[in-house]
């Protein structure tokens, strides 16, 4: 089976942990037997302007390349920020056709492999209509727990969601958020992203914790997450500091960077918490198994999730974690083994750490749990789902 991936997550040789999770994901497909892909990673062209750094960074970014054992080819499409948001999926189609036509005309692909709803989905839906070949769209979270509260946004994701081939969620909850934005019955198969047990695997916390320059006797807890107000970081921090009068060798790392990070260390300031709780900055991902192993609980203290990737990859490092009960994370967390679901106030996240730094855990049975979720297991499931889909359409 060949496949065209088209998505902008997905990572490239200027942000590498850019979706990463559809990296794997589709690494894994296209290892199975008979099966190839390719991806169009579209970026956004904007005038230059001398505040627009990120803009300049993506313009580094060739119009194709190696990711892995993947080509990818990133056509440019014209996006003004704040303004083209309800075009935005037209615009990206207007960039990508050509080239989707030549690289079908030259191979051709049976089916178009579309991640996020909106707006790369509906871009899909117009190349696959002018190619005329089928798309499966994946939905992975904001394009569908954010996104459609955007009174123009909300109908094209219906729209989309109504015409798709197939349609994936990562989580149940996703799933049902979904059928409510369509408006309509329609068969939505639930897949969740894999772990990579290669890139994460326990660590012997002596030696992680020496690697990373945190002290032996400390008391860790990591976050591995975007800074960004979804990711509930005041909401730690508060419940850190709760906790901090406690256990008076407790210590924060954030591993993470955003728009918030000015904010959170002001914060983290004004909470009294200099020099106990640590902004780390972003962390390649084939190294954060180093800080999962270092801790002794990871939290995720989010307010929305599609398919929470660092429980499942702290759980592989074989570290419990504490968190929000929300979206599809219950679905990863099932057992009272694995971790701790917590409510989305400061008392009942502060508990949670509590307890979960108090008791003892059995680590290995959290490794065990995470592998049986395999980035091959999980490339089966969408090759199924693929082939489903091509069959309804002969």
């Amino acid at each position: 089976m060949r496949v065209l991936t088209f998505t902008s997550l997905f990572p490239n040789s200027v942000q590498p942990n850019l979706g990463v999770f559809v990296y794997q994901r589709m690494a894994a497909f296209a290892a199975l037997p008979g099966n190839s892909v390719e991806i169009i990673a579209p970026l956004p062209w904007s005038p230059p302007v001398p505040s627009a750094e990120k803009a300049a960074r993506l313009r580094k970014i060739p119009l194709h390349e190696e990711i892995g054992a993947i080509t990818v080819h990133h056509p440019r499409y014209l996006l003004l920020p704040r303004v083209s948001m309800p075009l935005h999926a037209r615009l990206m189609y207007l960039g990508s056709i050509a080239l989707a036509r030549k690289l079908h005309a030259q191979n051709p692909f049976d089916c178009i492999d579309a991640h996020f709803v909106y707006p790369d989905g509906k871009a899909a839906l117009l190349i696959g209509k002018a190619l005329g070949l089928p798309v499966i769209v994946s939905a992975r979270g904001s394009d569908i727990n954010l996104f459609p509260t955007f009174r123009l946004i909300r109908p094209q994701i219906r729209r989309t969601l109504q015409d798709a081939a197939g349609r994936i969620a990562v989580s149940e909850a996703l799933k049902q958020a979904m059928l409510d934005v369509a408006e309509t019955r329609c068969d939505i198969r639930v897949i969740g992203n894999g772990v990579d047990p290669s890139r994460f695997f326990p660590v012997v916390q002596a030696e992680a914790r020496t690697e990373l320059k945190i002290p032996q006797d400390a008391r860790v807890i990591v976050s591995v997450a975007a800074l960004v107000p979804v990711k509930g970081h005041h909401r730690l921090l508060r419940a850190f500091q709760s906790l901090s009068a406690k256990i008076p060798q407790l210590h924060l790392y954030m591993v993470g960077e955003g728009a918030s990070r000015t904010e959170l260390e002001a914060f983290a300031t004004s909470l009294g918490l200099r020099g106990r709780a640590h902004f780390v900055g972003s962390c390649p991902n084939d190294l954060l198994h180093f800080w999962y192993s270092a801790a002794d609980v990871c939290c995720l203290a989010s307010s929305r999730e599609g398919w929470p990737n660092v429980v499942l990859e702290s759980l592989a490092c074989g570290t419990p974690v504490v968190a929000t009960r929300v979206w599809g994370t219950p679905e990863i967390l099932t057992s009272p083994e694995l971790g701790t679901l917590v409510e989305q106030i400061d008392e009942s996240l502060a508990a949670g750490l509590e307890n979960a730094l108090t008791r003892h855990w059995d680590r290995s049975r959290m490794v065990q749990f995470a592998r049986a979720r395999d980035w091959p297991t999980v490339a089966r499931e969408v090759e199924s789902c693929f082939r489903e889909v091509l069959a309804k359409k002969r």
